[in-house]
């Protein structure tokens, strides 16, 4: 049995997630951004340890969770699930200076990971879409260029994997996996995505528990359970550098 903790659980692929873990026997803390959301996720999660809440898109929040989570004890594994869409047509910001795609999807899975205490596995959920942007690392905050959601989205997911494969090379004590669940029917993917639902949320929990050799790889990237090549990009160790830099110079949180 695994104690895991899933960021945005209140719907979606990390509530799916939720539940089949907690299904399968595992003690699973939930993550709603308010007290509504939290009170969806337990509602729709029975069996769940408990609730954390806090707002993931400012540096308060996110630091917030992270000391919320350690309060409980230590966990075997996190899943970073929650994210912004793509849709997101207007620059939004909740942390003044910060789009708030780059600080729910990077910044606060950086944050997290630089203070929850250590599980033993970490999952970061990207998308298929980190393939198609080359990162620029001179303007993560989007101050240099004009406003495109979409292209911030691909940028943010793409950030993800760098910080995964970025925390398994460093950190040799755990594993650090990336995966993308594919274009599914959340509220985020939209009613027509063709994708298969399950098998996005099975992925996320399969890496946080399974005895599979596969499973227990690390500074890899999945795609319904199977190696899959992620953007070159994600293995630069100067490019994962730059972005570990500028999350610390951003947050002011060191990874360590």
């Amino acid at each position: 049995m695994a104690r895991v903790f899933v960021t945005g659980s209140s719907d979606g692929l990390g509530l799916m997630a939720a539940r089949l873990l907690i299904e399968e026997g595992h003690r699973v803390v939930l993550h709603g951004r308010n007290d509504r959301r939290s009170r969806d996720a337990v509602a729709a999660a029975p069996g769940g340890e408990g609730v954390v809440t806090g707002d993931l898109s400012t540096i308060a929040g996110a630091r917030s969770v992270a000391e919320a989570v350690n309060k409980l004890g230590r966990f075997d594994a996190v899943i970073h699930n929650a994210g912004i869409s793509y849709r997101e047509a207007r620059r939004v910001e909740t942390e003044p200076g910060v789009p708030i795609i780059f600080a729910v999807n990077v910044l606060a899975p950086y944050i997290l990971t630089a203070l929850i205490e250590k599980p033993r596995r970490l999952v970061y959920v990207s998308s298929g879409m980190h393939r198609r942007v080359q990162p620029r690392m001179d303007d993560l905050l989007w101050t240099k260029r004009a406003w495109n959601g979409t292209a911030a989205y691909a940028e943010s997911k793409l950030c993800d994997v760098l910080i995964a494969f970025a925390v398994a090379r460093r950190w040799k004590d755990l594993k650090s996996n990336a995966l993308e669940p594919g274009w599914v029917p959340t509220k985020m993917g939209g009613p027509y995505a063709p994708g298969d639902l399950r098998q996005g949320s099975l992925t996320q929990a399969w890496l946080a528990t399974s005895d599979d050799p596969l499973a227990q790889s690390t500074g890899a990237y999945f795609y319904h359970q199977n190696l899959c090549a992620p953007n070159s990009i994600a293995g630069d160790v100067g490019t994962q550098e730059a972005l570990l830099a500028e999350c610390r110079r951003i947050s002011g949180v060191p990874l360590g």
